[in-house]
């Protein structure tokens, strides 16, 4: 029971328009590092709040650019 009032309050935090600026997530409190975008049917995103999406987003950038300069 409390795994699924866990669920419901993260669920209740991800559909707050105050956590979403514009197609960016932030929420500190919310831990997870990929969350579902406003629309699930679009997709998931970032929880840019969290410091290891970020690091995982600098990665993703970084592995980009060396594949342009590399290969």
């Amino acid at each position: 029971m409390k795994q699924k009032l866990n669920q419901h309050i993260l669920d209740e935090m991800h559909k707050d328009l105050g956590n979403w600026y514009g197609p960016f997530y932030c929420n500190r409190k919310d831990p997870r590092g990929i969350v579902p975008k406003y629309d699930p049917m679009l997709g998931y995103t970032f929880n840019f709040a969290s410091k290891y999406s970020l690091l995982a987003a600098v990665f993703i950038v970084l592995l980009i650019i060396a594949y342009k300069f590399f290969l």
